[in-house]
């Protein structure tokens, strides 16, 4: 965790995730690459070759340094390696190659839960960063005086091409000092008996370097409601969840539930690539 991305818009939502970042980047003597995306017409990006001499370039390349300015005088911020970048690219794209060029470890990005995922950037962009990162993103619903991992709640089927991302989750905990809590929900469309689900579990992670974990096998409606209403119960500071990609978060997800389970969490959310 050397590297923590945080892009960002200025917003309350943007710095909830960079003062985490900067509670977690001094623990761990980390660097932040702060991001903000200029993302201008197409038809005006097209015309010039440089950026930069547009007329709309200068006027927010000089109000987003303004706002960086504003931003790094932040007490939270002291002592803390923060290096300002901004991007021309779409949200998307930008975020992939600094990923790329700074081997970036860990994504922090802030949103405002239950009223939307959509809150912090135009459109779907941060749908799309949560579904195709190649790097953990851990979403910020809200304030944090101090970001203290205890329970860390990771949901899966526990097939084979999750195994990775637990590996991840398992580095993660390892990080922040946290127990697992190896989730899975049964539903009546989807049932499997106790005995089936812990035997595939302990099968699951029989490779795993990691033993401060527990396993729970939970009964509910939906998966969602399953993983929401087991971290409430057990008070989990986190949630885990894998991601396929471009097909959706978590194999065994199914429509929007993906999206919903993000925006509905009152608590952070960690996701995985597979």
């Amino acid at each position: 965790m050397k590297r923590i991305l945080v892009p960002t818009d200025f917003s309350k939502q943007a710095e909830n995730a960079l003062q985490v970042a900067a509670q977690l980047a001094r623990k761990h003597d980390s660097e932040i690459y702060l991001l903000h995306m200029l993302e201008l017409p197409l038809h005006q990006v097209d015309a010039l070759s440089n950026h930069s001499e547009l007329p709309e370039a200068v006027f927010f390349m000089k109000l987003a340094h303004k706002k960086f300015e504003q931003t790094m005088s932040q007490d939270y911020l002291k002592d803390v390696t923060v290096h300002e970048t901004v991007d021309f690219n779409n949200t998307l794209t930008g975020i992939s190659n600094t990923c790329k060029e700074h081997n970036i470890d860990l994504i922090i990005m802030g949103s405002h839960g239950a009223s939307g995922f959509k809150e912090m950037f135009i459109g779907s962009n941060t749908e799309k960063v949560v579904r195709t990162a190649e790097v953990p993103v851990l979403v910020i619903k809200n304030h944090h005086d101090q970001f203290r991992i205890d329970n860390f709640v990771f949901a899966s089927d526990f097939k084979n091409d999750n195994k990775e991302t637990f590996k991840q989750a398992a580095t993660l905990a390892k990080a922040f000092d946290a127990k697992i809590h190896l989730l899975f929900v049964n539903t009546a469309s989807n049932f499997t008996t106790t005995a089936t689900a812990k035997a595939r579990i302990l099968d699951f992670i029989k490779d795993a370097d990691f033993d401060n974990y527990t396993i729970s096998i939970y009964n509910d409606e939906t998966v969602e409601k399953g993983i929401l209403n087991f971290s409430h119960i057990i008070g989990a500071d986190l949630i885990g969840i894998s991601t396929h990609g471009r097909q959706g978060i978590a194999h065994f997800f199914n429509g929007s539930i993906s999206e919903d389970l993000v925006n509905h969490a009152k608590r952070p959310v960690v996701t995985f690539k597979i």
